[in-house]
């Protein structure tokens, strides 16, 4: 009993982590493959300063790997079932609002 307690509340902090519309976006940047703090930088279009702190953040708790080649820092996800749940998540999101459109459609037409 104690043990699924302590996993739920590492479930909480990841989920916690991942509560943050960036770090989603980087995630999706990541799921091709490892991207150096440049790149990040390039495709979400915040500032160095911003994406490193999310990048410590996600690194901190597990979720990203790095490595350093020179003058570059790349970064990668450390487990591909990461971006399989934000996917689920996204459908599952999906799916409720072509069901909230649809009502909406349904109720204009009365």
């Amino acid at each position: 009993m104690k043990h699924s307690k302590t996993l739920f509340e590492l479930q909480a902090e990841v989920c916690k982590t991942l509560a943050s519309p960036k770090r989603l976006e980087i995630i999706n940047a990541l799921k091709e493959g490892e991207k150096t703090v440049g790149e990040l930088v390039e495709i979400l279009g915040v500032p160095k300063a911003n994406v490193s702190q999310h990048l410590a953040v996600m690194r901190h708790k597990g979720i990203l790997n790095s490595r350093r080649d020179g003058v570059n820092i790349y970064y990668r996800i450390a487990n591909p079932k990461v971006v399989q749940a934000c996917v689920l998540m996204r459908e599952v999101l999906t799916e409720q609002m072509q069901e909230k459109s649809r009502l909406i459609d349904i109720t204009a037409g009365d």
